[in-house]
């Protein structure tokens, strides 16, 4: 598998530093509201890798943090009259919502910055102890003069970085480009003791601290949305790299930017929507096919046409999933045949396409259509009289391919008695060549929300 890495902007041979075993750590949201479509992209995406990842045969360790105390979620906690642990409590709650809905796994360590406060500590303290912070008032910073590779994630030089920096006031920095690692407590914000007085952590820190306690001091990969890069990521290499002097992560991977409707997404814009809003028109496994319909590097626009168009798509899927599973319920046992043998090779032409995108750098865009081509060959060639043996291969291989992408999930919904009567009803209707009684029985469906739909494996139905 060759992955994409930022830190040296070319695609690498992707192997881990021990063999079969995969640690890896993705940026988490900071939980202060529901999550917008921008962060959706890359929770979905490195769900992805990490079951493709486990598809191969590694065991992954998966960390993806909290970010539970912050600036805006002081000032969310100020303003709902409630502690800033409500606060984050409740967004966090909504966020395993959000995520389930778009089918994201629960990593295996979900930590909080609150839980870690001594972890943290920890590493400031390392840092400091080894030359590269100094603390002004309170305040701990990271100096950036002292760690000479400062810029090599986002491939800036410390002279073009300060020229465009700025100083916030109240800000006692030796260097423009200098961080916090550790705030110094203001009236009415939450602090824990520390060796430099009550305050709490800076936000590059966290990550630091959380990879090294569930990861180690060196990780296999670390992932995030490309607005990551600079300051985060860049200052998370930094200071984990003065506090242990090893390599942090060896692989660094990035998704590109969403626009809406060919706009930056932006409050000032009015097109600003939370992956709660998108629920709310669109069921959530569509998002989770509009993001891996492109490759994750590339930039995509999120518009109601393309929301339509997936929909559609996501729909076709499902038909062909319902058609094998009606297939699969009635095929008949026959011995397996040459042709049906020759039949399932070439179905497995379609997983090797499927593996071979998804190995060069996660190419989730072919790695779809490859599951489109497999679906347009089974349409073509399974029907009610092939044998039962084939029919299991298609449908194993086929929910085999959707299950890495985290699609195709949702069971069958279940008829009451009255709709199944009624169908049976109208398929008496039809054999007996009583056309206009048929055709009352389909409408009266269609009234009731069910749509039917007459095909050579037999009548289907859906809800519309």
């Amino acid at each position: 598998m060759k992955i994409f890495n930022t830190m040296s902007r070319k695609k690498e041979d992707f192997v881990p530093m021990v063999p079969g075993e995969v640690k890896m750590y993705s940026c988490g949201p900071t939980v202060y509201n529901y999550f917008h479509i921008g962060n959706a992209r890359p929770f979905i995406i490195f769900d992805i890798l990490r079951r493709y990842l486990e598809y191969r045969g590694y065991k992954v360790t998966f960390v993806q943090n909290f970010t539970d105390v912050d600036d805006k979620i002081i000032k969310r906690a100020k303003e709902e009259g409630i502690t800033e642990k409500e606060v984050a409590d409740k967004y966090i709650q909504e966020y395993f919502k959000d995520a389930q809905g778009l089918g994201i796994r629960k990593a295996d360590h979900h930590p909080r910055v609150t839980e870690l406060i001594p972890d943290i500590i920890n590493v400031v303290k390392r840092i400091e102890d080894n030359g590269f912070a100094y603390e002004v008032d309170g305040d701990v910073y990271f100096d950036t003069v002292k760690f000479n590779e400062y810029g090599k994630l986002s491939k800036q030089n410390l002279e073009e970085l300060e020229a465009g920096a700025r100083v916030d006031v109240g800000e006692v920095k030796r260097n423009p480009m200098d961080f916090a690692l550790w705030k110094s407590q203001k009236p009415g914000e939450p602090a824990w003791e520390s060796p430099w007085g009550l305050g709490r952590p800076g936000w590059h820190i966290e990550c630091s601290a959380m990879a090294m306690k569930f990861l180690g001091e060196t990780i296999d990969i670390h992932s995030g949305g490309q607005d990551l890069i600079f300051p985060h990521h860049e200052n998370e290499v930094a200071q984990s790299e003065a506090a242990t002097g090893k390599p942090f992560s060896r692989y660094w991977m990035h998704n590109g930017f969403i626009n809406i409707n060919n706009e930056k997404m932006s409050k000032s814009l009015n097109n600003f929507f939370t992956v709660r809003d998108i629920s709310e028109m669109y069921d959530l496994e569509v998002v989770r096919l509009f993001m891996i319909s492109s490759h994750y590097r590339s930039p995509i626009n999120f518009s109601k046409d393309l929301l339509d168009s997936i929909k559609s798509s996501l729909e076709r899927l499902y038909i062909a999933k319902s058609n094998l599973m009606h297939l699969l319920k009635n095929a008949k046992d026959n011995p397996e045949s040459q042709e049906d043998k020759d039949l399932e090779a070439k179905l497995l032409t379609h997983k090797e396409s499927f593996i071979a995108a998804m190995d060069d750098d996660l190419n989730t865009a072919d790695a779809v259509s490859a599951i489109f081509d497999l679906v347009r060959d089974v349409n073509s060639n399974i029907n009610e009289d092939s044998s039962k043996d084939l029919v299991k291969f298609a449908f194993d291989l086929y929910m085999e391919l959707a299950g890495v992408l985290g699609i195709l999930n949702k069971k069958e919904e279940s008829l009451d008695d009255e709709i199944e009567k009624l169908i049976e009803e109208r398929q008496q209707a039809r054999k007996d060549k009583n056309w206009a009684l048929a055709d009352k029985i389909r409408d009266d469906l269609k009234d009731k929300g069910i749509i039917l739909e007459d095909t050579p494996q037999g009548v289907k139905w859906r809800r519309a």
